[in-house]
């Protein structure tokens, strides 16, 4: 007998003896399995190993996240992509491979995504097939259900590490070099607003954690995200907050421009956006230019030149109305730093480019390379070579002055 049939005959003996008249208790739950367990060598010989992964699958499936727990707590796995019931993809070490467990059936995957979703207040179903939700150890969730999604049920798991990755940690890992991760923490003390940029799994928000590591611990940070991801350890005077989508039961929508508008009046030392998105970006703007100096968010793009070309655009989502000019002015004067990451071929993550923007001028925005990452070729083993070399200096000192810190750190090349 397969041990995928053994365990869904196991799973019905062990409906049948649980009292559903009362809460079962963990330990009697597991006392049923061991119970159903040892009835079942009794009839034929289950080797040790098979009998233990029986035990944890079957608890797994009663009171957890049934196939995807092992996956869960396994601190190798990066993302989980379940494509209907019988398709598990995960990535490991950046490389995706196929999971060989499922679920035993559709009904199953759509209990787990209803789990998952209801522990953080989210709704999810055939009207609102669409959501984003996060886990109790701060993976990010996506759902998407039929009728959108034309194989089943969709769930895609982001997980993050247990303990945040930082920036030593990301300079011993190569993502950018010590000179660099130094010249971006007298930025950070000295409150420049800084935009992290980049592409989907670039590690925006694994770099604005570390960003944060930097931030003292006297200030009051308050942060804004869809689903709360980010990691910000050491500050007493934090405040977390997360957007809510309405539902059926009359909860109105909490955006994260409704958000960004009650921090102002929260007096925030920073203001941490964990995403910008759409219209929000006006907002964060005003925010950035009206004294919450310091400020940090992310956004999706290909280059720093890009970013500005995309939260132009969603300055425009939130207010058409907007002449261009004035929102070119916007972002000159409430942006500081741009930092830009990528992922490169060989599936690594590196910073590609720290790029200041230097000010608004005949209709353009005006950019400084500070650093950027030259590549040098591949090795033997297809790692990608290179280095993050400084290209310049930075123009606008004012803030490193009056913090009294000193203005560069590296030499141009």
């Amino acid at each position: 007998m397969e041990r995928s049939e053994r365990k869904l005959k196991l799973k019905e003996r062990l409906l049948d003896r649980m009292d559903m008249s009362r809460d079962v208790t963990d330990e009697e739950l597991e006392d049923l399995i061991d119970e159903c367990l040892l009835e079942e060598c009794i009839r034929q010989y289950i080797p040790l190993p098979e009998r233990e992964k029986l035990r944890k699958d079957l608890f797994a499936s009663m009171r957890q996240l049934d196939c995807l727990q092992e996956l869960i707590t396994d601190p190798n796995i990066t993302e989980i992509m379940v494509n209907g019931c019988n398709n598990i993809f995960v990535e490991e070490e950046g490389k995706i491979r196929q999971y060989d467990e499922r679920f035993d059936s559709e009904e199953k995957l759509s209990d787990v995504i209803q789990q998952i979703v209801s522990k953080c207040n989210r709704t999810v179903n055939e009207s609102s097939p669409i959501v984003d939700a996060r886990l109790e150890n701060g993976s990010r969730v996506n759902v998407v259900l039929p009728p959108v999604a034309l194989n089943g049920p969709i769930l895609t798991i982001r997980r993050f590490p247990e303990h945040p990755f930082t920036m030593e940690k990301l300079i011993q890992t190569g993502a950018l070099t010590e000179e660099a991760a130094e010249f971006l923490e007298k930025l950070v003390r000295a409150r420049y607003n800084i935009f992290v940029s980049g592409g989907t799994g670039s590690g925006k928000t694994t770099m604005l954690n570390a960003l944060s590591g930097y931030v003292p611990k006297t200030e009051r940070i308050i942060t804004i995200e869809d689903s709360a991801e980010l990691q910000i350890l050491g500050v007493p005077n934090l405040v977390r907050m997360e957007t809510r989508n309405a539902n059926t039961e009359g909860c109105q929508e909490i955006s994260i421009r409704d958000l960004i508008h009650s921090s102002l009046r929260m007096r925030p030392d920073r203001l941490i956006v964990g995403e910008i998105r759409g219209a929000e970006a006006l907002d964060m703007l005003q925010a950035m230019n009206t004294g919450s100096d310091g400020s940090m968010s992310t956004g999706h793009a290909n280059s720093a030149r890009d970013m500005l070309s995309r939260i132009e655009t969603m300055v425009l989502m939130g207010s058409a109305a907007l002449p261009l000019p004035a929102i070119r002015q916007q972002i000159a004067s409430g942006i500081d730093i741009i930092l830009h990451l990528g992922r490169l071929r060989d599936k690594s993550r590196k910073v590609l480019e720290i790029t200041e923007v230097d000010r608004y001028e005949d209709g353009q925005i005006h950019l400084n390379t500070l650093y950027r990452f030259e590549e040098k070729g591949s090795d033997e083993n297809g790692k990608v070579l290179g280095k993050l070399a400084g290209k310049g200096e930075l123009i606008h000192d004012d803030k490193l002055k009056a913090a009294g810190i000193a203005a560069s750190c590296h030499k141009p090349a």
